[in-house]
């Protein structure tokens, strides 16, 4: 089963990071959403953080994952909140089993194709031979060398953990998810459909989330809200994270 951290208690909400990330990027959110009275599930996706490896990666297992978690915890008519591709795993989720879910949230992402984009990203890790025992400074260094932005390398290398004694490496199955780049782009499965409330967040200075995909996600989440947070990107929950605490607080309340 996959891995979470939990916090406080009460209403169920489930908090899915992006490709690459990990429970870790949403504990101070997180913290705060289980202030309000909720019981706060950061989850660890597969092949991510400290949940299992697996060579199979697709976003309907991954639904699956998060199904076989609910019946452990016995979680029901939970809120769900998910970045990126873990806004994928949201939308995927809520349309196949809508009665676990009272309402979602959607930073960023929407439901249409994307064309693989992370090219630099995993050419710049693959680049990092571990067997060397590379200082963290050292696998920095390395990755500047394909990615010239600054929060993008710190994103990535809360990844790092020592494996042993002078030893690091990355929580994330790497090989795997450069294997099944494809599955991360791939559109929601036609028939989608999710009835209740959903909310989308998008950055204003982001283009994963543009004027003309509206009509295709209130084709599928009839629904739906919108709001766009100025001043942010594609990372808005930690650009802006006063403004999307905000709007989600507002949504789920």
């Amino acid at each position: 089963m996959i891995f979470s951290k939990i916090e406080g208690e009460g209403k169920p909400f489930l908090i899915i990071h992006g490709f690459l990330g990990m429970s870790d990027n949403w504990k101070t959110l997180g913290v705060q959403f289980a202030e309000q009275g909720f019981q706060v599930h950061l989850l660890d996706m597969r092949n991510h953080g400290r949940s299992f490896h697996s060579d199979d990666f697709n976003y309907q297992l991954m639904a699956k994952d998060v199904l076989e978690y609910c019946n452990f915890h016995q979680l029901k008519d939970a809120v769900l909140l998910g970045h990126s591709m873990g806004g994928k795993v949201a939308m995927e989720f809520a349309c196949l089993y809508p009665e676990y879910v009272n309402k979602f949230i959607v930073a960023d992402i929407g439901p249409k194709y994307y064309a693989p984009h992370h090219q630099d990203i995993l050419a710049g890790l693959s680049a990092i031979d571990f067997e060397t025992k590379p200082t963290r400074g050292e696998v920095d260094e390395i990755l500047s060398k394909y990615i010239s932005d600054f929060g993008t390398r710190q994103f990535l290398l809360k990844n790092l953990y020592w494996k042993e004694q002078g030893q690091l490496a990355f929580r994330f199955n790497l090989k795997a998810l450069i294997a099944n780049i494809v599955e991360i782009g791939k559109p929601l499965f036609d028939a989608a459909k999710f009835e209740k409330e959903v909310l989308f967040i998008r950055g204003g200075n982001s283009k994963y989330i543009l004027d003309e995909d509206v009509p295709l996600i209130e084709n599928q989440f009839p629904s739906m809200k919108l709001r766009t947070i100025d001043n942010a990107g594609h990372w808005l929950h930690a650009e802006q994270p006063k403004a999307f605490y905000d709007y989600v607080i507002e949504f789920i309340k």
